[in-house]
């Protein structure tokens, strides 16, 4: 079970590398005392949680006499234990507490503050796995290596939604593809109770060759998007698939891109107009 310990100096990206550990699947908590990782450790794989972050910073500073009890204790039992330390030059993180006007948390002026913070947490970054220097690094460059660091990069999942245009378009979606172009398996009263999950739903709704020309290039546009959210930095991308009904051609379609783009981890999440086969 994974557990990581982000901590730093404050400016140099803390709160966005927890965004990211969170969107990739973690239980995330700010500013967790090292007494209490060990307990959080516990009540996480009893509830069958498998990978936590905590950040843990000068803000704790009154629990940090701890540390080092703590660190060994939580080391005894877990074996995917990553302390992640994060800095940067002091100038870049005046910059920085400027742009968003927060206090710093020692309270005195910001080079003061920067300093004592660097020896309040020494020991901290002596005890990291990782120590990453943040100050030329966007916030999406520090998310890219935190994911690469920690191999989460196969994370991202594709999401797909079938649906009918008549109950209208879902507004929770990236991208909204109207597949009416498609034969319509409603006209056949045989197939019509039936679904787009049903083979011969399916058939009849990429029959001819302007179909299947027109399901290959929409497969990959569908692809090239969400390639392009992958690398942008996104944890997820959520395609809305309408036919007029949601009953058949969306649903086919959703059901053909799951097999179709199995490297980017695709699942449907809803077939959300969808009535059972009453075949």
């Amino acid at each position: 079970m994974p557990f990581v310990v982000v901590s730093g100096l404050s400016g140099s990206g803390k709160s966005t590398v927890l965004r990211t550990l969170e969107d990739a699947g973690f239980f995330t908590t700010d500013n967790l005392p090292p007494e209490l990782w060990g307990t959080l450790h516990d009540l996480a794989r009893a509830r069958g949680l498998h990978r936590i972050a905590v950040t843990t910073d000068a803000r704790t500073r009154e629990f940090l006499s701890a540390l080092d009890d703590s660190y060994a204790r939580l080391a005894r039992r877990e074996e995917q234990l990553h302390i992640l330390f994060l800095e940067a030059d002091a100038s870049v993180l005046i910059k920085r507490f400027n742009f968003t006007r927060r206090e710093h948390p020692l309270g005195d002026t910001l080079l003061v503050d920067f300093a004592r913070e660097r020896d309040l947490l020494a020991p901290m970054r002596g005890m990291a796995d990782t120590v990453i220097d943040t100050t030329n690094l966007s916030a999406k460059e520090l998310s890219e290596r935190v994911l690469a660091l920690l191999k989460l990069d196969h994370d991202f999942r594709l999401r797909l939604m079938s649906f009918g245009f008549k109950h209208s378009p879902p507004r929770d979606v990236d991208l909204v593809l109207d597949v009416r172009t498609l034969p319509n398996p409603y006209y056949d009263l045989e197939l019509r109770p039936k679904t787009g999950l049903d083979p011969a739903v399916a058939a009849y709704a990429f029959q001819g060759e302007d179909s299947e020309a027109f399901y290959t290039e929409l497969r990959d546009f569908v692809r090239v998007a969400a390639e392009r959210a992958r690398k942008s930095g996104r944890h997820g991308y959520t395609v809305g698939i309408g036919c007029t009904g949601g009953q058949h051609r969306s649903v086919a379609v959703a059901d053909r891109l799951v097999r179709d783009l199995a490297d980017l981890n695709p699942q449907v999440t809803d077939h959300r107009d969808m009535k059972e086969d009453q075949g």
